[in-house]
């Protein structure tokens, strides 16, 4: 998911250059990845159990944001109750998908995220909706676009020949090609990266009609809880949703 120097040769009084905040936002980085890692290593219980606490965390920053902006009781409630909804279908279609696809599912956020960022910042140009976020740019839609549609890709291919592994006839690299269709899949994955960003921008303009910077305080370095997950509900609730309509839920 920036650094200024303002010493100017001559100034009185030289005000001191601020800190970095990258070693604390790296340090909370390896907590969050290490605490997800061991719950989707432990998998069962412990896997639901941590991603209903995430959810539930989101939600009440959620509440926080909507209690700065409703004007009245009743806007409030239904505030809570379409965040309740939005929140709770995403933490549950990521509690009742299987593994395979929740890491699917979280990998092609993260890579869209990451392709976004880095596109942006290198080509730059016209800003998306500067009103709501200002750093987001179409270049860097772009970028997290192609970067999820080649996670999609690779990612399907590899499972295919995992597949073909357990065949009789063994591994076989061009046995995947021909069970795949990955040009559905790196559209698929294109599709995903613009609902990601589109979470991502729903969660700034909460933000922005709040008058707050992030959701929360609880992660040193990022913020709050939703600031980290706001592309993946959107995209769980599309993959989980699409994986139930298949009759994938059914067979669990």
């Amino acid at each position: 998911m920036p650094l200024v120097s303002a010493a100017m040769e001559g100034a009185e009084p030289q005000a001191a250059q601020p800190r970095s905040d990258l070693p604390v936002r790296v340090a909370s980085a390896v907590v969050m990845l290490g605490l997800a890692g061991f719950a989707l290593w432990q998998g069962g219980v412990v896997l639901k159990g941590f991603i209903a606490l995430v959810g539930f965390g989101v939600f009440a920053e959620y509440v926080m944001l909507a209690a700065k902006i409703a004007p009245d009781p009743a806007r409030m409630v239904t505030s809570v109750i379409t965040g309740g909804l939005y929140i709770g279908w995403a933490a549950l279609a990521l509690i009742v998908m299987p593994v395979v696809l929740l890491v699917a599912v979280v990998g092609l956020v993260i890579c869209t995220d990451t392709g976004a960022y880095f596109a942006g910042r290198a080509i730059g140009g016209p800003k998306i909706a500067p009103a709501i976020s200002p750093s987001k740019t179409w270049a860097g839609l772009a970028g997290g676009m192609a970067a999820a549609a080649l996670w999609a890709t690779l990612y399907i291919l590899f499972a295919a020949y995992v597949l073909a592994a357990m065949s009789p006839t063994g591994p076989s690299l061009a046995e995947a090609l021909r069970t795949t269709r990955l040009g559905m899949a790196a559209l698929a994955g294109a599709g995903l990266a613009v609902a990601a960003q589109a979470g991502d921008f729903y969660e700034s303009w909460l933000k922005r009609r709040a008058g707050v910077k992030d959701s929360g305080r609880l992660i040193p370095g990022h913020g709050g809880l939703f600031d980290r997950i706001d592309g993946l509900l959107p995209v769980a609730i599309i993959a989980g949703t699409a994986w139930a309509a298949s009759g994938g839920a059914g067979g669990a």
